[in-house]
């Protein structure tokens, strides 16, 4: 089991149960996936590119990559429907709770100019999204090996039932949120 998730079953569940004054159990927050996005628009000219994004996101998620492809055509961006510009990977159990604990100890603290994750990213069932403009920050990444500096989205998905038990959720697992 991994740290933060041997963590969550042995403190925290019983620390959020309390903090927000729940009867049961099973109404406890936990977080359900860990969602990795990175949309890569210069792969409508190049398509090297997205082959070095889905390496990047491969190594940082730990699994295997899927290529999300354009929806409908667009003629001022230069693509067509079913083109590949982007990428993304959905990340559950062992290896979400692993990459949540590079996140918050590793990855968060190496962001330039941080002053905190913006406490209003929260949606209203609870789940958070963060964007993270350089991939250099995961450990993961070869600072020598990347052609260029790509950011991505990271949506962290909940069962919390509004955006208050989300954030109680978050800050126990030490989520550095701006005061």
């Amino acid at each position: 089991m991994a740290r933060l998730q041997e963590k969550y079953v042995s403190e925290l569940h019983g620390q959020i149960k309390k903090k927000l004054g729940l009867e049961n159990s099973m109404q406890v927050p936990k977080i359900t996936k860990i969602t990795l996005n990175m949309g890569v628009g210069e792969a409508v000219a190049d398509k090297k590119v997205l082959d070095h994004a889905v390496a990047d996101m491969e190594k940082i998620g730990g699994q295997k990559v899927v290529k999300t492809l354009a929806r409908k055509s667009v003629a001022g961006f230069k693509i067509r429907d079913g083109y590949p510009i982007g990428c993304k990977v959905t990340l559950r159990r062992e290896r979400m709770y692993e990459f949540l604990d590079r996140l918050v100890t590793i990855a968060i603290p190496r962001i330039r100019d941080f002053r905190g994750l913006n406490p209003k990213s929260f949606d209203k069932q609870g789940n958070y999204s963060m964007g993270v403009s350089e991939q250099i920050i995961f450990p993961e990444i070869n600072y020598d090996e990347i052609d260029a500096i790509r950011g991505m989205d990271i949506t962290i998905s909940t069962t919390a039932r509004n955006a208050d038990e989300g954030r109680a959720l978050l800050e126990a697992f030490n989520f550095p949120f701006k005061k």
